[in-house]
C-alpha cells in the first residue's frame, strides 16, 4: 500500500495495489491489516453510502459530539473531495486540503476528527462514495461550515452546483470561529 503524507498533519491519502488485465482490474479493497500498518488504529463501526447526481456539491460537514474520523473512497464516477482543518490548537487551522478522486484510480482517504469535509460531483456522471466512520452517527452534534466562503478559498469546479437548503445555511468559518467545537 503506498501511504501519501498531506500538508496538513493528519489526513493521509492511501493506494492499494490493482491487479489489471484486459477484463479490468481486482484489489483488496478494505483489509484491516494493511490499514493498521498504515497507522490507521481506530475501529470503524459503520459504513455510509452516499450517491450524488452531476453538479452536487456535500458539506462542509463533521460531528463535534463524538467526533468522527472517516476513511473515505470513491465506487463510481468524479469527484474534488475536501477538507478543511477546524482543530482550535492546530497550526493549520482554516486551511484546505483538495484531492481529486476517481472510481478509476480507486484509493481512500483518511480524515481524523476535527476537519469539515465536503465533496463536489465531476463530470457527467452521478457518483457513489462509500465512507467508513469510527463513531456513530449523532445529528444533534453535527455541525458545519459554509462551502463556498471566500474565507477559506476553495476553488470549486462547477459554476452552478446543486447544494441542499441546509448546506446553504451553514455559519462561515469566522462564524465557527466564535464558537469553535474542536
Amino acid at each position: 500500500m503506498k501511504i501519501t503524507e498531506l500538508k496538513i498533519k493528519g489526513p493521509i491519502l492511501l493506494e492499494q495495489k490493482t491487479f489489471n488485465d484486459d477484463r479490468g482490474f481486482f484489489m483488496e479493497r478494505f483489509k484491516l491489516k494493511d490499514f493498521k500498518e498504515a497507522g490507521i488504529t481506530c475501529d470503524f463501526v459503520q459504513d455510509n453510502f452516499s450517491h450524488s447526481k452531476p453538479g452536487v456539491i456535500r458539506g462542509l460537514h463533521y460531528q463535534f459530539d463524538k467526533p468522527q474520523g472517516k476513511l473515505f473512497t470513491v465506487t463510481r464516477g468524479r469527484c474534488l473531495d475536501v477538507i478543511v482543518d477546524i482543530r482550535y490548537d492546530s497550526p493549520t487551522r482554516g486551511q484546505s486540503i483538495s484531492v481529486e478522486f476517481s472510481s478509476d484510480n480507486p484509493k481512500w482517504f483518511y480524515i481524523p476528527a476535527g476537519f469539515a469535509h465536503g465533496f463536489c460531483v465531476l463530470g457527467s456522471d452521478p457518483l457513489d462514495v462509500l465512507y467508513k466512520v469510527d463513531t456513530y452517527y449523532n445529528g444533534a452534534g453535527e455541525g458545519g461550515i459554509l462551502w463556498n466562503d471566500p474565507a477559506l478559498g476553495i476553488e470549486w469546479p462547477v459554476s452552478s452546483p446543486l447544494v441542499s437548503d441546509k448546506d446553504r445555511a451553514l455559519p462561515t468559518f469566522a462564524e465557527y470561529l466564535r464558537q469553535p467545537k474542536f
